[in-house]
């Protein structure tokens, strides 16, 4: 079984930065099926950024529009978030997720274990 932590969130001003940390113990696929979500007072889930393709580079939902940097470390099944130029609209409870199904280092279907969420608060 595998459980999925984060850490990290704050209270932080419009423009401001903040790293985010995820750590899922228990993983033992070469492959880490690992993505951060995000869910926007009054809105459903979104994904942030997620890596689908083991060794490749991270997929972003468009709003990042370059501000985040999501790092993947797989021997220690750990997922950061670089967020800068925080937004107001970025305020969201950010959850981290992990261990989806893998087939030839590719990650299918949905997320086995998601942490609790680190609340994320940016205003002016």
């Amino acid at each position: 079984v595998v459980e999925v932590m984060e850490s990290g969130g704050a209270s932080v001003q419009t423009g401001g930065s903040l790293k985010l940390s995820c750590t899922a113990t228990g993983y033992t696929s070469n492959t880490k099926c690992m993505g951060w979500f995000r869910t926007r007072p009054g809105k459903g889930r979104e994904q942030v950024a997620f890596f689908n393709v083991d060794g490749a580079q991270p997929q972003y939902e468009n709003f990042v529009k370059g501000r985040f940097t999501a790092t993947l470390d797989k021997d220690k099944s750990t997922l950061s978030l670089q967020m800068n130029s925080l937004e107001i609209d970025d305020t969201a409870m950010y959850q981290c997720a992990a261990d989806r199904r893998v087939i030839n280092g590719r990650c299918y279907g949905d997320y086995k274990s998601w942490g609790r969420g680190t609340q994320v608060t940016v205003s002016s």
